[in-house]
């Protein structure tokens, strides 16, 4: 791995937000740090001093301070910042060098103009919605549900229920009626927030349906607020509040309510694959100083900067991008479709915007390098310091696509994190170099390491990612898991005391990060384990493929077992035995023999999730007999029909031959 593609400048630590953190901990604490892999050693070691240093340097607002940073330093129930009370919200709308007319919310779609919010702006409609949700009864404790997409309505909602001391939750509008009311049927919301429906790309989308539908399977609701999205001279439905009478004017103060470090936030969901999706609970504080210490001291973010991440309500990056005033960075949010007209538009949004700092996923980044696209030719990036890429493992031919058309000066970050942290755990840092293929380091504060099969440290090789010391924003708890038992089981079965993630990652020397693919995916032939990233930035990286997804069947007795590959073809092409040869030589060549299919099969589309994620898992369950029902959660999927194909194909497949009876 490794060629490097961008370097610090050498005057770095005078010009970024880590470098001021550093000059702060030599005068406030007397810790001074040679290198960045000196600092972090110490930000894992020194738990205690380094989270109380970031509630410090960031001034953190309390209205009771802590008795003491960690009480109780055992995973899982780790005890953070007891005594505390504070508020996520009134950190939030700090908006910390920010005047009350400079922008701090720039908002673009598909479906309704452009709209900005001052900082001024913001505060006094997170007041008056504040004060319309008391006005309908929602105290500390209840819960407040938006059916709504990445527009302000939402982020003001997100920020007056939390000033109340109350529980957020987001869904997409684009999530079926079935995947919302599971999420929804287990923490019984008291308020729902829906937009009538959205435009993707020029396509209206009406919602008005599943809104019913959604109100009809939650007896806990009684309030429906309504937004007039689609259709902005469109009715309220029967027995709904317009968006406008929720926040009408008001005499009523902001005011912040405080609440307990631990205090739930907001409730996001696991991705639900099979069952119903975990109601992973979030706390005020942690989330509060995790994304503090991640936007400032690791993205670079502050006062000037404009921070976009093209996401939805529905995946954690959205809760992590509306964090971003905490540190006096504005938001740039963006609904709708990201291919329309063509795959140049959110770059010419970014140009548009002033983005200073443009975050996506990593399909999109090769989605376009795919489609020929040299982004600096289409708008103009010359504002752009970083570019952030998470979702999926970015391959090195992804990071040189991103210096060669996007820019050469700029910082790539490669991230990844998940929805159980909310945050990125190993990613990128003003302090280091990019490496081509490579996540740079290991994040402040995430004592991440990987572990070999019988559960020791390795270095330089693959082993299963772990966490061996609570982070802050380390779920309070899961919903309605009184015990704890279902928390337990998710994340610390495999290694008792220690955080199981559940991907595979390499460490190298210089702390350097290569995560290829989900631990329960793993590809296992002979005692060698693959990881699915390559695999498919070899097979995608051809012209004729589209999308592809890769499965190991294990064999009982030991043997290689067999390695399946699914391909989706671009329009009008089949599958041949010229194209399965090609196949079939790049991933030799690339790779290795063991990565040699041993069949490829056609199929019209790869089942993902709702946030895009491929679905190995379920498929590789329907190929071994697990009915389509019980492999995968359908209202959790992007194309459900994607399934039947893979259940038609296990079908016509020769059933394994049944062991001699001796």
């Amino acid at each position: 791995m490794g060629d490097v593609l961008w370097t610090p400048p050498a005057d770095v630590r005078e010009r970024s937000r880590i470098g001021a953190y550093l000059r702060w901990l030599a005068e406030h604490r007397g810790l001074e740090f040679a290198d960045y892999a000196a600092l972090w050693e110490w930000s894992v070691t020194d738990l205690d001093g380094f989270w109380r240093s970031v509630w410090d340097h960031f001034g953190v607002v309390a209205h009771i301070e802590p008795t003491a940073t960690l009480a109780d330093p055992a995973m899982p129930g780790a005890r953070w910042f007891p005594g505390a009370t504070l508020n996520y919200a009134e950190n939030v709308l700090r908006m910390p060098g920010l005047g009350d007319d400079d922008p701090v919310v720039i908002a673009h779609g598909q479906t309704r103009a452009p709209q900005t919010l001052t900082a001024a702006e913001l505060r006094e409609q997170v007041r008056r919605v504040a004060a319309g949700l008391r006005r309908l009864g929602v105290g500390p404790g209840d819960r407040v549900a938006a059916y709504a997409p990445n527009i302000p309505e939402t982020y003001v909602l997100l920020l007056a229920t939390a000033s109340l001391g109350a529980i957020f939750s987001s869904c997409a509008p684009e999530f079926g009626t079935r995947s919302v009311t599971d999420r929804w049927r287990q923490i019984e919301p008291k308020v729902l927030v829906a937009v009538d429906g959205y435009r993707y790309g020029d396509k209206p989308v009406d919602r008005r349906g599943e809104v019913a539908a959604i109100r009809a399977a939650l007896p806990s609701l009684e309030h429906t607020v309504a937004v007039a999205y689609l259709d902005p001279d469109g009715p309220a439905p029967d027995g709904a509040l317009p968006w406008a009478e929720l926040a009408a004017p008001t005499d009523e103060p902001l005011t912040f309510a405080g609440v307990p470090f631990d205090h739930p936030l907001y409730v996001l969901y696991s991705s639900g694959t099979t069952g119903l999706p975990k109601p992973i609970v979030h706390g005020h504080g942690g989330i509060l100083l995790e994304h503090l210490k991640m936007l400032a001291l690791h993205h670079d973010l502050g006062p000037g900067d404009r921070f976009f991440w093209f996401t939805t309500t529905g995946w954690m990056m959205w809760n992590f991008l509306v964090s971003a005033p905490a540190v006096g960075a504005a938001i740039v949010l963006f609904d709708g479709n990201p291919g329309h007209p063509d795959l140049g538009g959110l770059w010419r949004l970014a140009a548009e915007t002033g983005t200073t700092y443009f975050g996506t996923s990593a399909p999109f980044l090769l989605a376009c390098r795919k489609a020929g696209l040299v982004p600096r030719e289409v708008a103009d990036l010359s504002a752009l310091r970083g570019v952030g890429s998470t979702g999926a493992p970015l391959p090195a031919e992804g990071f040189t696509w991103v210096y060669e058309t996007v820019g050469t000066d700029l910082q790539l970050q490669s991230l990844s994190g998940g929805t159980d942290v909310c945050t990125g755990f190993v990613g990128g840092v003003p302090l280091l170099p990019v490496h081509a293929g490579e996540i740079t380091c290991r994040a402040l504060g995430a004592r991440v390491e990987a572990r070999s099969a019988d559960g020791t440290p390795v270095l330089g090789e693959l082993g299963e990612l772990v966490i061996t010391a609570p982070m802050p924003s380390m779920p309070v708890g899961f919903w309605n898991d009184t015990d704890g038992s279902r928390y337990r089981e998710a994340y610390f079965e495999l290694y008792p005391g220690v955080w199981r993630h559940g991907d595979w990652i390499t460490i190298n020397e210089r702390g350097g990060c290569v995560i290829t693919g989900r631990s329960d995916a793993t590809l296992n032939r002979g005692g060698v384990r693959l990881g699915t990233a390559e695999f498919y930035s070899v097979v995608e990286g051809l012209d004729e493929v589209v999308d592809s997804v890769v499965v190991h069947l294990e064999d009982d007795e030991g043997g290689a077992g067999e390695l399946l590959l699914f391909v989706v073809l671009a329009a009008g092409l089949e599958l041949d035995d010229a194209l399965r040869k090609k196949i079939c030589r790049e991933l030799r060549t690339a790779l290795s023999p063991r990565h040699v299919p041993d069949e490829i099969h056609q199929v019209r589309a790869v089942p993902r999730t709702l946030s895009a994620k491929k679905l190995e898992v379920p498929v590789k369950k329907i190929l071994t007999g697990t009915p389509v029902d019980d492999a995968a959660a359908k209202g959790a999927l992007a194309n459900p029909e994607s399934l039947t194909a893979f259940a038609a194909f296990a079908q016509r497949r020769p059933a394994p031959e049944a062991p001699a009876r001796s």
